[in-house]
């Protein structure tokens, strides 16, 4: 039996005032769809966001424990996390499980005292910052259009409108995802949500 991983349009980018991290809603298995509303981008604190791809139970599971070690964490120095420092305890539990990997890739951004920060992560926790990071089916897709239109000094305005367009780009082209889009964007006042429906994509 073949193993294919569910599609996914992962992304996010680092801009001057904050981060913006998007991804689709489309789960499959092999070639059927299996749900239209699946979340792939999650707040993991107010200041913290996390977009993955892979197998959906894995990086449920995952998001579930960072957020409850970020909790943790605050309740135990007195003070949020940095992304640094979740993008390192990311890392490490990955690597610790390499022998039984979760099966997904993670983009990990958020918005420190000392400014924006993102990193990636593949399934045995690699950590690497960039400026932007991409992942899933349509990453080949997405990351040229990145390439030629973004630039450090991108707004949090301009970065979401970016985002989406990449997206849409994206899941026009790749049958493993779409359904939908979701773009999370934090800033030093905290994050905020956004959803594109259905209808909105022309599907």
């Amino acid at each position: 039996m073949e193993f294919i991983v569910p599609g996914a349009a992962s992304v996010a980018i680092k801009c001057k005032d904050g981060v913006v991290l998007g991804n689709d809603r489309r789960a499959t298995l092999g070639y059927t769809v299996t749900n239209k509303s699946t979340k792939k981008v999650f707040p993991l604190t107010d200041h913290i966001g996390l977009s993955a791809y892979g197998l959906i139970g894995d990086f449920q599971i995952l998001v579930k424990i960072m957020k409850a070690r970020a909790n943790l964490y605050q309740y135990e120095a007195g003070s949020r996390i940095s992304t640094q420092s979740m993008g390192k305890m990311l890392s490490n539990y990955l690597y610790y499980r390499k022998m039984f990997p979760l099966f997904t890739n993670v983009v990990i951004a958020g918005v420190d005292i000392d400014g924006p920060k993102l990193y990636t992560l593949d399934a045995i926790g690699s950590l690497m910052p960039d400026d932007y990071g991409v992942g899933g089916t349509s990453m080949l897709m997405m990351v040229g259009m990145l390439e030629s239109e973004y630039a450090p000094e991108i707004t949090i305005v301009k970065g979401e409108k970016l985002i989406e367009k990449i997206i849409r780009s994206a899941i026009a082209r790749d049958a493993m995802s779409g359904n939908g889009i979701d773009i999370l964007t934090i800033t030093d006042a905290g994050y905020k949500e956004k959803y594109f429906e259905l209808n909105e994509l022309g599907e």
